[in-house]
């Protein structure tokens, strides 16, 4: 039924739509205007209704009566009766012609109906197997679910046994002992390196070994015989050898430091013995310490003896003092001085003993100085002592660390044992020599030397000597200042009436201070320590005493001077040598020679230009106070000045420089002295001029014998000295 209703609304269908493309075919019968063409727009009117209301016709009669064909055959006066019978041909006639052609289309229409149906039954079939798709997929996606839980499930089970396995194997390849660790052990000698690697895999082993046992492992019990036997094998090899490389340390003429460096290379030996025989181990570092310690102490002992024997024979003693002379000793059993004993004073070449290159310098050997005959002051056999005393214990310190595997206060305990007795045995022997030193310079030098090798032990990172260098400045820093405090005292006491006759010229004490402060002043610039500036601070004051007071027993003034400025330039000469020009020494006597030099000048312009010098300063004293009216009575007395001056300044120059050449012993300075006393004239003959040309000297008829002061300047020149 429904196929065949279907069928029904096609060929309707199909009427319709040739019957209206025939109306648009064919002409109306109004031989009609293009207007006529078009179908009346009776809109929805349905005439089949039962519900049909004419109010709705009457309004659809409206609409038709407003349509453009409607208005132009009305306009027109077609006869409607006509038209209506002539339209229901035309359908009758489209009518007949559709059946016609759905007649001929009907095999084509049954076709498409077949088809239809055909395409029904496949979408069914499809609807049918996408429904059994949406089912199969449901079930699917649960299973993948199901899959994924057990999955998971699977990969836990799995780790868990993984995890499991690899505790199992670590357990049982720390418990298994493979026969090459076995024949390593028993046959390999000990230097061989395939026993040093089983040597390491059997104390890992047993290290696994004690800890499973703490577990409560029972699997340990199986091999605990067999490792306990191979320790005790290889604690026996490993014991023998390094017993034997200590033995070899005693051997006469021997390096020890060749098989102790040797010894590093099986310094894994030790921490064997450490980890699995604490007996052994401390067995083997008994021995090492006594045997070092006796091979440290017997070395520094005959080297310390063999070294002392290249000092020089002539030393500074008790009676070799700053302020004692060089005649002092004159009995008949005292022995004999030494050959200059400004030579305790004087740095000279000593002072390269502390620089870089010769602190650091090969040792000393005795023999080879003794077959050539060389000989070294204390201070070079202190810094070769010492220095050998350093290299040996930074390289025992570092060896103990290493190959005893210590640190900190242990590394310093293990260290005092095997240096302990040599470090005490040098403590007593610089004691003793320092109870009989009186070479201050000696001392200080080895101070300087202490403090560069402490930082050279620091820069090693070795602290174990810091110790030894506080207990050897401790000896020498009261010993330094004990022999300063005796120089400061010699200075202090002597008598300068005791010293025989006077002389201008610089005394010996002045040049043994000069030498001795420009020496430790010169070695305490490198790392300055303040005390020793005190010290030498309270030797100057005493110098400076000194000096006076044998300035004190000259008769004239012109003398005192002569010697003080001597010997202040002779000090300042020396101390710029060596110390630094802003030090605070070159700075005070430099104040102390500028001083007296002045003093000196005046005192050398007074007898040949005193009157002039009277006359000029009064005359300026007068004129400042507004008396110079004062100065018309000293009319003779000027005329005099000018007549005296102009007769006899060439001569008084002459006789000056002359006098200044043989007072003074440095020449440069004599020079000086003169420039300053020339420059120091000529100010003084301008000083006179503009005195004379004040208003009351004006008109003094002796002013026309002045000497022109540029005319002087140029005659002074000439007696300029040149060196």
């Amino acid at each position: 039924m429904a196929a065949a209703a279907t069928m029904a609304a096609a060929a309707r269908d199909l009427m319709l739509r040739a019957g209206a493309s025939d109306m648009e075919e064919e002409e109306g019968p109004l031989g009609g205007g293009p207007g006529l063409q078009e179908p009346l727009q009776l809109g929805e009117l349905d005439i089949s209704s039962d519900e049909f209301i004419l109010d709705e016709v009457d309004v659809h009669i409206q609409a038709n009566l407003e349509d453009e064909l409607v208005k132009e055959a009305l306009k027109t006066g077609v006869d409607l009766r006509h038209y209506s019978k002539q339209v229901e041909l035309e359908l009758q006639q489209i009518e007949q012609k559709s059946i016609r052609d759905y007649i001929q289309e009907s095999e084509n229409i049954a076709s498409l109906h077949n088809q239809i149906t055909a395409c029904d039954a496949v979408l069914e079939r499809m609807e049918q197997m996408l429904g059994a798709f949406q089912s199969d997929l449901s079930s699917i996606s649960s299973e993948i679910r199901t899959l994924q839980e057990q999955s998971g499930a699977m990969n836990i089970r799995l780790r868990n046994r993984q995890a499991v396995r690899g505790k199992l194997g670590e357990l049982v390849d720390g418990l298994i002992v493979p026969s090459a660790l076995i024949t390593a052990i028993l046959e390999a000698p000990v230097t061989e390196p395939r026993f040093l690697e089983q040597l390491q895999e059997l104390d890992a082993k047993a290290a696994a070994v004690r800890e499973q046992e703490a577990r409560g492992t029972a699997a340990c019990a199986d091999v605990r015989g067999i490792l306990d036997r191979l320790r005790v094998k290889a604690v026996t090899k490993i014991r023998e050898f390094i017993l034997q490389k200590i033995y070899s340390f005693r051997k006469p003429m021997t390096n020890y430091q060749i098989p102790q460096t040797a010894l590093l290379k099986y310094r894994f030996f030790y921490q064997f013995l450490l980890g699995n025989e604490r007996a052994t181990a401390k067995e083997i570092r008994d021995e090492y310490v006594e045997t070092l310690s006796k091979i440290y102490l017997s070395y520094y002992r005959s080297y310390l003896g063999r070294l002392m024997k290249v000092q020089y024979e002539e030393v500074a003693e008790k009676d070799d003092l700053m302020g004692v002379e060089d005649t002092a000793k004159k009995g008949f059993f005292s022995k004999p001085s030494l050959r200059s004993r400004n030579t305790i004073f004087t740095l000279g070449t000593r002072g390269s003993v502390i620089s870089p290159t010769e602190l650091e310098a090969p040792i000393l050997v005795p023999h080879t100085a003794q077959r050539g005959e060389q000989r070294y002051p204390f201070e070079a056999l202190f810094r070769s002592q010492h220095y050998a005393l350093l290299d040996n214990s930074c390289r025992e310190y570092l060896f103990i660390c290493e190959f005893f595997v210590v640190s900190g206060s242990a590394a310093h305990e293990l260290f005092n044992a095997v240096m302990g007795r040599t470090l005490s045995m040098t403590l007593k022997h610089l004691e003793s020599y320092l109870t009989d030193c009186y070479d201050a310079i000696a001392v200080f030098l080895c101070i300087h030397i202490v403090l560069r090798f402490r930082n050279i032990a620091a820069k090693r990172d070795v602290p174990a000597l810091d110790r030894y260098w506080e207990q050897v400045l401790a000896l020498l820093w009261p010993r330094f200042e004990l022999i300063l405090e005796m120089n400061v005292q010699s200075v202090r006491s002597t008598d300068p009436q005791r010293l025989g006759g006077l002389d201008t010229r610089p005394h010996y004490i002045t040049r043994r201070y000069a030498e001795f402060s420009s020496a430790l002043v010169s070695i305490n610039q490198t790392i300055p320590n303040e005390r020793t500036m005190q010290l030498l601070g309270q030797l100057q004051v005493e110098v400076e005493n000194f000096v006076l007071r044998v300035a004190a027993e000259f008769s004239s003034r012109k003398e005192q001077l002569v010697f003080l400025i001597n010997n202040y330039d002779m000090m300042l000469g020396v101390l710029m040598e060596r110390a630094a020009d802003d030090s605070k020494e070159v700075e005070s006597f430099q104040q102390l020679l500028n001083a007296r030099t002045q003093e000196f000048i005046e005192e050398l312009l007074s007898p040949p230009f005193g009157g002039l010098v009277a006359f000029v300063k009064e005359a300026e004293a007068l004129i400042e106070r507004g008396q110079a009216e004062r100065l018309r009575g000293e009319e003779a007395r000027v005329t005099q000045l000018i007549r005296g001056f102009g007769s006899s300044w060439k001569s008084s120059v002459e006789s000056l420089s002359q006098d200044v050449m043989r007072s003074f012993t440095n020449f440069r300075n004599g020079t000086s002295i003169i420039q300053g006393a020339l420059t120091q004239l000529i100010q003084l003959y301008h000083r006179f001029h503009r005195v004379l040309s004040q208003p009351q000297l004006r008109a003094l008829p002796a002013r026309a014998e002045l000497i022109n002061i540029h005319h002087l300047m140029v005659e002074l020149k000439k007696h300029k000295p040149n060196f």
